[in-house]
C-alpha cells in the first residue's frame, strides 16, 4: 500500500507558473504508474497528465499539453507537475492518483487505487 499527499498549489495570475508535489510513502512507488487529475467546481475529475513507472513516457489531456509537464524522481519517491501558462479555467482541485501497474486505461480516474487529498490551485485573472 502507499500513501499519496500532494502540495504546492496556492493563488497565481494567469500566466504564471506553480509546482505540484505528489510525494509518497510506502514501499516500491518506483513502480507505480501515476496520473494527475482535477476536479474544478461544479465538474466532474478530469485526467490531467500522468507517467509511467520509470518516467520514460508520459501523458497529458489536450487542454495542458505544452503548458504542463509531468516527471518523477524514483529516489525522492516524488512525482511532480510543472504548471506553466496557467489560466483561470486551470482553477481546481488537483489530485495525483497511483497504481502499482499499467492501467487499462490511464485517463480513466477509475483505473487508480490509490489517492491523495488534493491539493487547490487557483488562478486568478
Amino acid at each position: 500500500q502507499v500513501q499519496l499527499v500532494e502540495s504546492g498549489g496556492g493563488l497565481v495570475q494567469a500566466g504564471g507558473s506553480l509546482r505540484l508535489s505528489c510525494a509518497a510513502s510506502g514501499r516500491a512507488f518506483s513502480g507505480y504508474f501515476v496520473g494527475w487529475f482535477r476536479r474544478a467546481p461544479g465538474k466532474e475529475r478530469e485526467f490531467v497528465a500522468a507517467i509511467s513507472s520509470s518516467g520514460g513516457t508520459t501523458y497529458y489531456a489536450d487542454s495542458v499539453k505544452g503548458r504542463f509537464t509531468i516527471s518523477r524522481d524514483n529516489a525522492k519517491n516524488t512525482v511532480y507537475l510543472q504548471m506553466n501558462s496557467l489560466k483561470p479555467d486551470d482553477t481546481a482541485v488537483y489530485y495525483c492518483a497511483g497504481l502499482p501497474r499499467l492501467p487499462r486505461d490511464y485517463s480513466s480516474k477509475s483505473n487508480y487505487l490509490y489517492w491523495g487529498q488534493g491539493t487547490q490551485v487557483t488562478v486568478s485573472s
